[in-house]
């Protein structure tokens, strides 16, 4: 039997020197565990930890704005989200599903980069990639980098760019869709489905709570961060110069834009997710779906950062809401 090297050294030590040792791990077992200072309290030790809010399971806080002027929106949908406090600032019909356009292509880019593909690679543009496009920059045959199709796709809501990206990912188009739909329920994003990669299919739905929380995904990874920032972006194909402008017309104006997201077709009507920092506050992201215009998504945004700004302070504790 192994005496261990605790009870061979207590034999090998004097008497006074035992005593002292005695006296020591008394001291230990007392303060409540090996390291921890002799006069930190032992309610201290044993606290548990605090709570972390969990978005993809834990409904978000619905702060109570009674008494206050409302927002003066058209849009269909919108929210203010606080991701810091896990907490609704304000909201409108944001647990409704509707189709979200190339708001779909920020999915796009999350599932894209988790490959952790080589960006420098280039890769030809198909015909079938441009067929019924719509918005594209790109020409059949054409060879480009996989980091410009990024920047076409985050930057110019370039459809054919996100076509590429997900055909000559490792799952293929069909497959790429499937990871898009696994990537929203890891998420817990549950209003949420996918049926294309570029956002031309109506079928690509979700609420404006989802998307709220899927634009500061994105604005976590610093490589589509930085490109949803670029007011404009030059790049050469195999066969010309392009230099293509942000459809986020928020990066030209007073906000402080982390990162955002335009969209649009006839189903969709207007859409904007964006990430904005406003003073005194953790940044915030703000949704608006199916703005009446272009201008109006844009107008709208700066209503919502604006409202938060004068009566934010003014919010009342939140009360439970379920987000389905």
């Amino acid at each position: 039997m192994n005496a261990g090297p605790s009870i061979l050294m207590r034999l090998a030590l004097p008497a006074r020197r035992r005593i002292q040792f005695a006296g020591i791990c008394a001291l230990l077992l007392w303060s409540g565990t090996v390291g921890l200072a002799p006069h930190a309290s032992r309610a201290a030790a044993s606290a548990p930890p605090v709570p972390v809010p969990d978005p993809a399971h834990d409904p978000p806080r619905t702060l109570s704005s009674d008494g206050l002027p409302a927002p003066r929106l058209g849009a269909e949908a919108a929210v203010v989200y606080d991701p810091a406090s896990h907490e609704i600032l304000w909201e409108s019909n944001s647990f409704t599903r509707r189709p979200i356009a190339s708001i779909t292509k920020v999915m796009t880019a999350l599932v894209f980069l988790e490959q952790q593909p080589d960006l420098d690679a280039d890769v030809v543009v198909s015909r079938r990639d441009v067929r019924r496009a719509s918005t594209t920059y790109l020409r059949r045959g054409e060879r480009v980098s996989l980091y410009n199709l990024l920047h076409l796709a985050l930057v110019a809501s370039d459809n054919v760019a996100a076509r590429v990206l997900a055909r000559v990912s490792p799952w293929g188009t069909r497959g790429f869709v499937e990871q898009m739909n696994v990537k929203a329920t890891e998420l817990g994003l549950r209003g949420t489905t996918f049926t294309d990669p570029s956002g031309l299919h109506s079928g690509n739905v979700s609420t404006a709570y989802d998307v709220s929380r899927l634009i500061v995904q994105a604005t976590n990874r610093p490589v589509i961060s930085t490109i949803m920032r670029k007011t404009s972006y030059s790049l050469r194909t195999s066969r010309r110069r392009l230099r293509v402008r942000n459809t986020n017309k928020l990066l030209q104006g007073r906000l402080l834009v982390h990162g955002g997201k335009t969209g649009y077709i006839n189903a969709s009507g207007y859409c904007l997710a964006t990430v904005v920092k406003l003073p005194d506050r953790e940044p915030l992201s703000i949704v608006v779906l199916g703005a009446g215009s272009n201008s109006r998504r844009f107008r709208e945004v700066r209503r919502l950062a604006d409202w938060v700004s004068e009566h934010g302070a003014a919010l009342s504790p939140p009360t439970n809401r379920p987000a389905d």
